[in-house]
Protein backbone atom coordinates (compact mmCIF):
# COMPACT_ATOMS: atom_id res chain seq x y z
CA UNK A 1 0.00 0.00 0.00
CA UNK A 2 2.94 2.15 0.61
CA UNK A 3 4.84 1.45 -2.17
CA UNK A 4 1.24 2.29 -4.74
CA UNK A 5 0.75 5.28 -2.82
CA UNK A 6 4.51 7.00 -3.55
CA UNK A 7 4.09 5.35 -6.92
CA UNK A 8 1.05 7.32 -7.83
CA UNK A 9 2.58 10.72 -6.08
CA UNK A 10 5.61 10.55 -8.22
CA UNK A 11 3.46 9.75 -11.33
CA UNK A 12 1.30 12.90 -10.23
CA UNK A 13 4.15 15.19 -9.73
CA UNK A 14 5.95 13.44 -13.61
CA UNK A 15 2.79 14.25 -15.09
CA UNK A 16 2.47 17.66 -13.48
CA UNK A 17 6.17 18.56 -14.71
CA UNK A 18 5.60 17.44 -18.07
CA UNK A 19 2.61 19.42 -18.49
CA UNK A 20 4.66 22.49 -18.16
CA UNK A 21 7.29 21.22 -20.21
CA UNK A 22 4.15 20.61 -22.69
CA UNK A 23 2.46 23.76 -21.92
CA UNK A 24 5.53 25.90 -22.38
CA UNK A 25 6.51 24.42 -25.57
CA UNK A 26 2.69 24.54 -27.29
CA UNK A 27 2.55 28.62 -26.01
CA UNK A 28 5.93 29.11 -27.73
CA UNK A 29 5.11 27.42 -30.98
CA UNK A 30 7.44 24.70 -30.72
CA UNK A 31 3.84 22.62 -31.91
CA UNK A 32 2.11 24.10 -34.62
CA UNK A 33 -1.68 24.21 -34.66
CA UNK A 34 -3.90 21.27 -35.25
CA UNK A 35 -0.67 19.16 -34.45
CA UNK A 36 -0.83 15.70 -33.51
CA UNK A 37 0.43 15.17 -30.10
CA UNK A 38 2.15 11.51 -29.81
CA UNK A 39 2.62 9.66 -26.77
CA UNK A 40 5.18 7.31 -27.99
CA UNK A 41 7.61 10.33 -29.75
CA UNK A 42 7.17 12.66 -26.71
CA UNK A 43 7.56 9.79 -24.47
CA UNK A 44 11.03 8.93 -26.08
CA UNK A 45 11.80 12.64 -26.40
CA UNK A 46 10.91 12.95 -22.72
CA UNK A 47 12.59 9.81 -21.27
CA UNK A 48 9.04 8.53 -19.54
CA UNK A 49 6.72 6.27 -19.64
CA UNK A 50 3.72 6.95 -21.68
CA UNK A 51 1.43 7.25 -18.55
CA UNK A 52 2.04 10.65 -17.23
CA UNK A 53 2.41 11.57 -20.73
CA UNK A 54 -1.34 10.96 -21.08
CA UNK A 55 -2.51 12.52 -17.87
CA UNK A 56 -0.41 15.53 -19.02
CA UNK A 57 -2.59 15.57 -22.46
CA UNK A 58 -5.70 15.53 -20.08
CA UNK A 59 -4.51 18.29 -18.42
CA UNK A 60 -3.92 20.31 -20.84
CA UNK A 61 -7.38 19.88 -22.79
CA UNK A 62 -8.91 20.69 -19.83
CA UNK A 63 -6.79 24.37 -20.00
CA UNK A 64 -7.94 24.05 -23.57
CA UNK A 65 -4.82 24.23 -25.12
CA UNK A 66 -5.62 20.86 -26.77
CA UNK A 67 -8.61 19.16 -27.91
CA UNK A 68 -9.24 15.27 -27.72
CA UNK A 69 -10.76 13.24 -30.72
CA UNK A 70 -11.97 9.87 -29.51
CA UNK A 71 -10.25 7.07 -31.40
CA UNK A 72 -7.91 9.91 -32.64
CA UNK A 73 -6.13 11.06 -29.89
CA UNK A 74 -5.06 14.71 -28.68
CA UNK A 75 -4.38 17.88 -30.86
CA UNK A 76 -2.89 21.33 -30.53
CA UNK A 77 -6.12 23.47 -31.01
CA UNK A 78 -6.12 25.90 -33.30
CA UNK A 79 -7.33 29.29 -32.83
CA UNK A 80 -9.25 31.95 -35.06
CA UNK A 81 -7.79 35.53 -35.72
CA UNK A 82 -10.70 36.73 -34.13
CA UNK A 83 -9.97 34.70 -30.99
CA UNK A 84 -6.95 35.88 -31.24
CA UNK A 85 -7.78 39.64 -30.83
CA UNK A 86 -9.84 38.44 -28.38
CA UNK A 87 -7.18 37.82 -26.45
CA UNK A 88 -4.90 40.71 -26.90
CA UNK A 89 -7.70 42.94 -26.13
CA UNK A 90 -8.17 41.42 -23.07
CA UNK A 91 -4.73 40.88 -22.38
CA UNK A 92 -4.22 44.89 -23.29
CA UNK A 93 -6.67 46.02 -20.20
CA UNK A 94 -5.72 43.80 -17.76
CA UNK A 95 -1.82 44.32 -18.02
CA UNK A 96 -2.98 47.98 -18.39
CA UNK A 97 -4.10 47.68 -15.06
CA UNK A 98 -1.52 45.72 -13.41
CA UNK A 99 1.18 48.17 -14.40
CA UNK A 100 -1.18 50.85 -12.80
CA UNK A 101 -1.13 48.87 -9.91
CA UNK A 102 2.85 48.32 -10.31
CA UNK A 103 3.58 52.28 -10.02
CA UNK A 104 1.30 53.20 -7.54
CA UNK A 105 2.37 50.27 -5.33
CA UNK A 106 5.90 50.71 -5.94
CA UNK A 107 8.23 47.40 -6.67
CA UNK A 108 10.43 45.63 -4.63
CA UNK A 109 14.96 46.07 -4.36
CA UNK A 110 14.51 42.39 -5.77
CA UNK A 111 11.75 42.89 -8.31
CA UNK A 112 13.71 46.25 -9.55
CA UNK A 113 17.08 44.47 -9.86
CA UNK A 114 15.50 41.05 -11.73
CA UNK A 115 13.33 43.42 -13.99
CA UNK A 116 17.14 45.73 -14.78
CA UNK A 117 18.56 42.76 -15.59
CA UNK A 118 16.17 41.33 -18.02
CA UNK A 119 16.09 44.45 -19.76
CA UNK A 120 20.37 44.89 -19.80
CA UNK A 121 19.91 40.78 -21.26
CA UNK A 122 17.35 42.12 -23.76
CA UNK A 123 19.71 45.23 -24.88
CA UNK A 124 22.64 42.42 -25.91
CA UNK A 125 19.73 40.53 -28.01
CA UNK A 126 18.18 43.44 -29.92
CA UNK A 127 21.24 45.06 -30.70
CA UNK A 128 22.08 42.39 -32.86
CA UNK A 129 21.20 42.48 -37.06
CA UNK A 130 19.40 39.05 -37.05
CA UNK A 131 18.16 36.78 -34.40
CA UNK A 132 18.46 33.02 -34.62
CA UNK A 133 15.45 30.47 -33.09
CA UNK A 134 17.85 30.47 -30.49
CA UNK A 135 17.86 34.49 -29.78
CA UNK A 136 13.93 34.30 -30.28
CA UNK A 137 13.46 31.40 -27.85
CA UNK A 138 16.12 33.37 -25.29
CA UNK A 139 13.95 37.01 -26.23
CA UNK A 140 10.57 35.13 -24.92
CA UNK A 141 12.13 34.11 -21.65
CA UNK A 142 13.09 37.75 -21.02
CA UNK A 143 10.02 39.02 -22.38
CA UNK A 144 7.92 36.98 -19.94
CA UNK A 145 10.19 37.84 -16.57
CA UNK A 146 9.40 41.52 -17.44
CA UNK A 147 5.71 40.93 -17.61
CA UNK A 148 5.56 38.42 -14.75
CA UNK A 149 7.65 40.98 -12.64
CA UNK A 150 4.62 43.71 -13.45
CA UNK A 151 1.90 41.38 -12.71
CA UNK A 152 3.03 40.27 -9.28
CA UNK A 153 4.20 44.14 -8.17
CA UNK A 154 0.90 44.80 -9.33
CA UNK A 155 -0.14 42.56 -5.91
CA UNK A 156 -3.27 40.88 -7.34
CA UNK A 157 -4.55 37.44 -7.64
CA UNK A 158 -7.37 38.01 -9.98
CA UNK A 159 -5.88 39.81 -12.59
CA UNK A 160 -2.62 37.49 -12.88
CA UNK A 161 -5.19 34.18 -12.72
CA UNK A 162 -7.21 36.32 -15.58
CA UNK A 163 -4.19 37.21 -17.97
CA UNK A 164 -3.22 33.22 -17.24
CA UNK A 165 -6.81 31.88 -18.94
CA UNK A 166 -6.18 34.95 -21.83
CA UNK A 167 -2.92 33.38 -22.58
CA UNK A 168 -3.87 29.92 -23.32
CA UNK A 169 -4.68 31.55 -26.72
CA UNK A 170 -0.85 30.58 -28.04
CA UNK A 171 -0.56 33.41 -29.90
CA UNK A 172 -0.70 36.02 -27.29
CA UNK A 173 1.60 34.20 -24.94
CA UNK A 174 4.31 36.34 -23.29
CA UNK A 175 6.72 33.35 -24.63
CA UNK A 176 5.70 33.18 -28.08
CA UNK A 177 7.67 35.90 -30.09
CA UNK A 178 8.85 34.21 -33.01
CA UNK A 179 6.25 35.25 -35.22
CA UNK A 180 7.88 39.02 -35.24
CA UNK A 181 10.65 40.66 -37.20
CA UNK A 182 13.50 41.62 -35.61
CA UNK A 183 12.54 45.33 -35.27
CA UNK A 184 9.57 44.46 -33.66
CA UNK A 185 11.36 42.43 -31.28
CA UNK A 186 13.34 45.89 -30.49
CA UNK A 187 10.38 48.23 -30.56
CA UNK A 188 8.90 46.22 -28.03
CA UNK A 189 11.52 46.15 -26.02
CA UNK A 190 12.10 50.24 -25.97
CA UNK A 191 8.22 49.85 -24.42
CA UNK A 192 9.58 47.80 -21.63
CA UNK A 193 12.55 50.41 -21.15
CA UNK A 194 9.58 53.09 -20.79
CA UNK A 195 7.22 51.30 -19.18
CA UNK A 196 9.55 50.50 -16.29
CA UNK A 197 10.42 54.11 -16.06
CA UNK A 198 6.64 55.40 -15.65
CA UNK A 199 6.34 52.47 -12.77
CA UNK A 200 9.92 53.89 -11.55
CA UNK A 201 8.59 57.45 -10.94
CA UNK A 202 5.02 55.71 -9.67
CA UNK A 203 2.94 57.47 -12.65
CA UNK A 204 0.37 55.12 -12.87
CA UNK A 205 -1.76 56.57 -15.34
CA UNK A 206 1.44 56.97 -17.89
CA UNK A 207 2.77 53.15 -17.02
CA UNK A 208 -1.61 51.76 -17.68
CA UNK A 209 -1.53 53.87 -20.75
CA UNK A 210 2.68 53.12 -22.09
CA UNK A 211 1.60 48.94 -21.35
CA UNK A 212 -1.93 49.07 -23.11
CA UNK A 213 -0.15 50.30 -26.19
CA UNK A 214 2.82 47.86 -26.00
CA UNK A 215 0.70 44.94 -25.98
CA UNK A 216 -2.25 46.80 -28.64
CA UNK A 217 1.01 47.24 -30.98
CA UNK A 218 2.14 43.07 -30.28
CA UNK A 219 -1.86 42.16 -31.48
CA UNK A 220 -1.19 44.45 -34.64
CA UNK A 221 2.41 42.75 -35.59
CA UNK A 222 1.04 39.46 -35.19
CA UNK A 223 -1.77 40.49 -36.98
CA UNK A 224 0.28 41.80 -40.34
CA UNK A 225 2.22 38.80 -39.87
CA UNK A 226 -0.37 36.36 -40.02
CA UNK A 227 -1.98 38.22 -43.10
CA UNK A 228 1.75 38.45 -44.73
CA UNK A 229 1.95 34.11 -44.52
CA UNK A 230 1.22 32.55 -47.83
CA UNK A 231 -2.10 30.44 -47.85
CA UNK A 232 -2.09 26.89 -49.29
CA UNK A 233 -4.14 26.18 -52.40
Amino acid sequence: MKITAVAETETTTRSVSIAETLRCAILAGEFSPGERMIEINLSERLNVSRTPIRAAFQALAGEGLLVHTPNKGYYVREFSLEDIVQAYEIRAALEGLAARRAAQAGMTTEQMEAVEEALSAGDALVDQEAFTPEDRSHYGQINKTFHDIVHAAGGSTMIRDMLRISQQVAPSSHHNVIAFEPRDVRRRHDDHHRIYEAILTRDGGRAEILMRDHVESVKLSLIRTLHSKPHAE
